[in-house]
């Protein structure tokens, strides 16, 4: 019995790296150009926007989690793969869904898709506000001012308050009676 070893490449060989470029082991290129990697800012997301790459944003409230993609697009806003007026039914809630659109003056101008979870339907539009807004930043970064001024960064800090043992609730205690 004899152990086969993989084939090693030659020097001289081609060797294939992806298809970005043919390059062969001495390090000689082929004629091809190596494609170069997108943009990325500090934040990790892509800079340049082209051929349906998004930009980012999460948001968050109480229980609900919402993460947010927008792109230059007709003003399309769908939530869950449902449109924002379907999902949300009270105009409270997409007024603040929109809010940061309507701040920045780019309601017709860009696409959002957001998916969300957890909590009830005002907390997950108060995490798409967020969420929104974030992704807004990285889309127009010159527009921080505006977006903050507005309060579309400013995570709501209110929380249930977890039950403590001994309780009937986070602070009602038994009902005590004399007789």
């Amino acid at each position: 019995m004899t152990e086969e070893t993989p084939a090693q490449p030659n020097i001289g060989e081609d060797l294939n790296l992806g298809g970005a470029a043919t390059i062969t082991a001495d390090g000689a290129d082929q004629g091809e150009t190596i494609e170069e990697e997108p943009q990325i800012d500090p934040l990790g997301r892509l800079v340049d926007l082209q051929d349906g790459k998004f930009h980012w944003g999460t948001g968050r409230r109480k229980n609900a989690v919402a993460r947010v993609r927008v792109r230059p697009g007709t003003g399309e806003f769908t939530v869950n793969g449902r449109p924002l007026d379907e999902f949300f039914a009270r105009d409270v809630d997409r007024s603040a869904c929109l809010a940061p659109l309507v701040s920045l003056k780019v309601r017709k101008k860009v696409d959002v898709a957001v998916n969300t979870h957890g909590g009830g339907n005002t907390g997950q539009a108060g995490a798409v506000r967020m969420g929104l807004s974030r992704a807004l930043l990285a889309l127009y970064p010159d527009a921080h001012g505006v977006l903050s001024e507005a309060g579309h960064f400013t995570r709501d800090p209110r929380m249930v308050e977890r039950k403590k043992y001994g309780r009937h609730g986070a602070r009602r205690g038994h009902q005590w009676g004399k007789r």
